[in-house]
């Protein structure tokens, strides 16, 4: 499969004459071919035919619908090693860990497939008539879920095949039935062109309308404005910077007919050290606090950019321990010069803040564009009268908080932001202290880990990757696991239709034999 830097939409494809390159973070080289730039008129063209597919894929069959998302997953094996080496050129990540993002988008493609086949997601409920209730008869009501209509997708930095082109937020919006618009990351256009090929040639294969889904590259935030802004998108999933997620909120919530924007942004994942545990193991945990703050550079959005643990001797074993391991820690090239010259500036910061002492730093990095660990500590009292010290510096950068005690531990938590991920390291002695905590972090956080490091999210059903604001833009959903689908979904009742004009999950024959709630009581399939 060839990367030409076309524009896709539909089934056709042009290139423009206003271009930009993909550079390899390494070398600071530019990568053939030239990658044409999407404009205006692209994204009128790419959400005309989205809207235009929507009535046809939004009631397709379940098992029509589950074929499409194994066939994209088969198409994307199908490029082989070519998508690997493209996205180690563009990304710099290793080739292991690409072929397990491979294998993950892949994963959850099919995930998604067994969940459309299971059509609990329909969330079927039915009440029946009862015509001769008094003192008034009920009418016969039936409700299922529908998909919202296109959705707009924007493909992420850190993760070039899972959280991208085909990642989780298009894997769960097809599954819902709503053709996607994707508008590429700049940092990795060849691999995002690959990967939409093999979403396009699935469509093809699978005999569906063109417009289930169309692929614009560019480098304009007009562009990806212009697509929240088009009328005949329903909804957006975006995973990036909490200004780039705002601005899109803000141009959605500004719209005629305003839209959800399901944002993941910002999210500095405290981890709480309790004093059972540091007293126990705090050597080995802190060895272990530096393998996961850098690992991938730290480039995860569930990196541990914060430690909070009442001082103490146990305290000090964790911090010298993590102090050694960090001034051994080779630099690890990070994804876009971009994203290098943001964490500098964040470090820097940091490194000059009056009330934060720099306890180590990593080894410098020979090449462009690596990032030196970083590790920084302060007082609760410091991190509580300065908000800033709380913003997240995406990559591998750490403050730890010395509270005073289990109280001041609880009053930091209190004062915490939306999170993605909150951890408790603790031992069975720990336990009457962690348990007054739980709540508050449950408040504050989408993830609760104990004894372990939230670097690494399970694609699952029971997963959930989100968390109140800045983690994300809407609490009440996740971008990882099978819940995801419910943020491309609205319920619809109809009531009293004849059975013949009830959608094929609603007929009283259930020919989809999915499992439906009839007058309270579960039935299945």
């Amino acid at each position: 499969m060839d990367i030409t830097g076309a524009i896709l939409i539909g089934s056709g494809e042009r290139t423009a004459s206003e271009t930009f390159d993909g550079v390899d973070p390494a070398t600071g080289a530019t990568l053939a071919p030239p990658i044409s730039q999407a404009g205006l008129d692209d994204v009128a063209a790419a959400c005309t035919l989205a809207e235009a597919a929507f009535p046809v894929f939004s009631e397709l069959a379940l098992e029509q619908r589950a074929a499409f998302l194994e066939t994209i997953a088969d198409r994307i094996a199908a490029i082989g090693d070519d998508l690997i080496v493209r996205a180690m050129a563009e990304s710099g990540l290793p080739r292991a860990r690409l072929e397990g993002e491979r294998g993950r988008t892949i994963g959850q493609l099919k995930l998604f497939a067994g969940v459309v086949r299971q059509g609990d997601w329909l969330d079927v409920t039915i009440d029946p008539a009862l015509p001769d209730r008094a003192p008034l008869p009920r009418p016969d009501l039936r409700r299922r879920n529908v998909a919202l209509g296109p959705v707009a997708v924007f493909g992420a930095s850190n993760f070039p095949l899972a959280f991208s082109v085909a990642g989780g937020d298009t894997a769960s919006a097809l599954a819902a039935g709503c053709p996607v618009v994707v508008k590429g990351h700049p940092a990795h256009p060849g691999t995002g062109e690959l990967v939409a090929r093999a979403v396009r040639e699935a469509v093809t294969a699978c005999g569906l309308p063109e417009g289930v889904f169309s692929y614009l590259p560019g480098t304009s935030n007009d562009l990806g404005g212009a697509l929240v802004a088009d009328p005949r998108i329903k909804a957006v999933g975006f995973t990036g910077s909490r200004g780039g997620g705002l601005a899109l909120v803000r141009i959605a919530a500004g719209r005629d007919e305003p839209i959800p924007v399901y944002a993941e942004m910002s999210s500095i994942n405290p981890v709480v050290l309790f004093p059972g545990a540091a007293k126990s193991r705090g050597a080995a945990l802190g060895t272990a606090f530096v393998q996961s703050l850098t690992m991938g550079a730290g480039q995860f959005c569930t990196n541990p950019g914060l430690v909070i643990a009442v001082d103490g001797p146990g305290l000090d074993a964790f911090v010298e321990a993590a102090k050694a391991a960090l001034s051994t820690s080779p630099a690890h090239l990070m994804l876009t010069p971009g994203i290098h010259t943001s964490f500098e500036q964040g470090v820097e910061a940091l490194a000059a803040h009056a009330s934060v002492e720099t306890l180590a730093r990593g080894l410098v990095g020979e090449g462009v564009n690596q990032a030196q660990g970083a590790f920084f500590s302060t007082t609760a009292e410091k991190f509580l009268a300065d908000k800033a010290l709380g913003h997240e510096v995406f990559g591998s950068s750490s403050i730890l908080i010395r509270a005073k005690d289990m109280a001041e531990v609880a009053k930091l938590v209190r004062g915490l932001e939306g999170q993605l991920t909150a951890t408790l390291l603790f031992d069975a002695e720990d336990e009457a202290a962690v348990a007054p905590l739980v709540p508050l972090l449950a408040a504050r956080a989408g993830r609760i880990l104990a004894n372990g490091w939230p670097t690494g999210v399970e694609v699952s059903h029971a997963m959930v990757h989100g968390g109140p604001y800045p983690a994300t833009s809407d609490s009440r959903t996740t971008s990882v696991g099978s819940l995801a689908i419910e943020r491309f979904l609205r319920p619809v009742c109809y009531q009293g239709l004849p059975d013949a004009l009830l959608p094929d999950a609603l007929r009283s024959a259930n020919p989809w034999q999915v499992a439906r709630r009839v007058d309270g009581i579960v039935e299945r399939g």
